[in-house]
């Protein structure tokens, strides 16, 4: 039986995340103001979106014709569900995708969708087992990437790479202080928005960072508590191997000493990290352990299929 293009309404939260959701084989309208603000770019920004994917302003939402709603934020489904959809299209089917872990308390914050009518669906297994969903029901779908300009390993740069935006003003939580640390052990380049305010290179374009870290000899990640980084699964598709902490999802993608080093202690992380810088092969051939990994467990092909099966679902 032909299965039936969607028109699903959603906003733009993470722009790589969304330019690999709209692999899917449905329409997406995404909505966008007249500043392109945090949540409201539309289709900015350099990724290559695809003819299915169109922007909606704000003021059309109410007189547009859609059948199913995603939400990706806080704000999209406490403020705008209401004020920007009429009661029909608030009625419509529903999914609000999670992309963190809860940030109050990590086991008993009770997710803010309370809707029994609603899918909520996380991005990896520890956020689901983290949050207090209630009587929500829920789903796990796990990160596909698919560069967009693909690379491969070459390591011919004896330093290690990482990538988090604004991370000074971020904090504790995604490792500022733990990057400053590594940084005084091992030489690290930090890429990302707003990384020259903590002496990094700065922002590279998202079509062409898969070949920016390339050149690197290993991949670190300073963060404590967060989601799991598509850069992360984006560098182990180039091929490197990964060093970062043994927390959150990380620690069930990263095999110690075979696709990088994960553990809860720096200077064993720092061990890891000069025994790369110092042993090009062994880089080599753990990154291509890694890049297995993320070819197997991350691949475009399983992503596709698990959300055209939800949508499928959820519009019955």
């Amino acid at each position: 039986m032909r299965r039936k293009r969607l028109r699903i309404l959603t906003w733009h939260v993470h722009g790589n995340y969304l330019y690999y959701l709209t692999q899917v084989p449905h329409d997406f309208l995404v909505l966008v103001d007249e500043r392109r603000s945090p949540g409201y770019a539309g289709c900015g920004g350099r990724l290559p979106w695809g003819a299915n994917v169109t922007e909606i302003p704000l003021a059309a939402v109410a007189k547009t014709e859609f059948d199913c709603v995603l939400y990706q934020s806080r704000i999209g489904w406490t403020r705008d569900r209401e004020t920007l959809l009429s009661r029909t299209q608030q009625g419509l089917p529903r999914v609000y995708l999670e992309h963190d872990p809860p940030q109050e308390h990590p086991s008993d914050t009770r997710h803010f969708v309370d809707d029994s009518e609603t899918l909520l669906v996380h991005c990896t297994p520890f956020n689901e087992l983290m949050w207090d969903s209630g009587t929500t029901p829920t789903a796990v779908i796990e990160h596909g990437v698919d560069l967009i300009k693909p690379a491969r390993f070459t390591g011919e740069l004896p330093r290690g790479v990482v990538v988090v935006n604004h991370l000074r003003p971020r904090g504790r939580r995604v490792g500022a202080d733990l990057f400053e640390k590594a940084r005084n052990a091992v030489p690290l380049d930090l890429v990302g928005m707003g990384a020259q305010s903590a002496g990094g290179i700065g922002e590279i374009d998202n079509t062409l960072l898969a070949q920016h870290v390339a050149r690197y000899r290993f991949y670190f990640n300073p963060t404590r508590w967060t989601s799991l980084g598509l850069s992360i699964i984006e560098a182990m598709m180039v091929g490197l191997p990964v060093v970062g902490f043994a927390t959150t999802e990380l620690s069930t993608v990263i095999r110690n000493g075979e696709s990088g080093f994960i553990d809860t202690r720096m200077d064993r992380l720092i061990e890891g990290m000069l025994y790369l810088i110092d042993s090009p092969r062994a880089a080599e051939r753990m990154g291509e352990a890694a890049r297995h990994v993320a070819q197997e467990r991350f691949n475009i092909q399983r992503f596709v299929a698990d959300w055209t099966i939800l949508f499928d679902s959820v519009t019955a």
